[in-house]
């Protein structure tokens, strides 16, 4: 059953689902319980990074040698790169919004600063988080090139640029920026960003998720493996998902309903008027 691209696809989603909710739901517990819980979180999360790390040399070993000779990779070790590619993307993302690993600027920018200023404050607001993520992805890339398994790495990247391209047009302006998931831990988010009908970034956007999940499809139909096909599909169905929640930052849809159902209620509501990172997705 796993060997059907569509089942990967619909895992993909599942996984996308339920590690954001999984993920929220401990940072909205911490957080109700102070600064240090969620530090702690962080801490005793640590055996889901280690299992990513564990996995990612796992999946460097096993190969399958088909009958004419051929190393290739089974579609298990294609799942469990898929997986330890978002457990170490998962913990890096809870460290975050945990207040843990994110950067030496925790002040609210003040009104009116130069778009340079604001854009200087904001990169300080999140660079050690950025730096944790650069390092992982091109740790994922040095063992995805010495075992011929990409997938970790691809999985990860499609995260790391989608990330970084929420962030941008958060940065520059969207319609709708959802704060309902915000701990306090990085309440000082709202400032640096701002709500706008539009900005020049964002059709570039949709336009590159676009094409990397025309060419995860393509990819699909010219696999020579069922573990390429499965693999392919995964990264298809992350992709789109990522394109998806880029156009939840401009169409007035209730995508916090998602997770809104299965998460205790917020220590404090925050004002409607504040701006801060969209908090949904991985």
């Amino acid at each position: 059953m796993l060997n059907d691209p569509w089942i990967a696809a619909l895992f993909a989603l599942f996984i996308w689902w339920f590690s954001t909710g999984a993920i929220l739901m401990a940072v909205r517990y911490a957080d109700r319980r102070g600064a240090r819980a969620g530090h702690m979180a962080t801490v005793f999360a640590l055996p889901m990074l280690a299992a990513g790390v564990v996995g990612i040399l796992y999946e460097s070993a096993p190969l399958i040698v088909t009958d004419g000779g051929e190393m290739v990779h089974g579609v298990n070790t294609i799942y469990i790169s898929f997986l330890s590619a978002l457990a170490i993307w998962g913990w890096i993302e809870m460290a975050f919004l945990t207040g843990t690993v994110t950067g030496p600027n925790r002040r609210v920018c003040p009104d009116h600063v130069p778009e340079w200023e604001r854009f200087i404050r904001a990169w300080g607001t999140i660079a050690y988080h950025e730096m944790v993520l650069v390092a992982a992805l091109i740790g994922l890339w040095f063992f995805g090139r010495e075992s011929h398994n990409i997938f970790a790495f691809w999985t990860f990247a499609v995260l790391f640029f989608a990330r970084i391209s929420a962030k941008l047009n958060l940065f520059l302006g969207v319609p709708k920026i959802n704060t309902e998931f915000l701990p306090s831990a990085l309440s000082h988010l709202p400032s640096h960003f701002r709500n706008a009908r539009l900005n020049w970034l964002f059709p570039m956007s949709i336009t590159a998720l676009s094409f990397a999940v025309a060419c995860w499809l393509e990819r699909i139909y010219s696999a020579t493996t069922t573990a390429d096909v499965i693999g392919f599909a995964l990264l298809a169905a992350f992709t789109a998902l990522a394109l998806l929640e880029h156009w939840f930052m401009v169409l007035p849809l209730p995508d916090e309903k998602l997770w809104r159902w299965m998460l205790p209620a917020p220590k404090q509501k925050l004002p409607q008027d504040r701006r801060s990172e969209d908090a949904h997705g991985l």
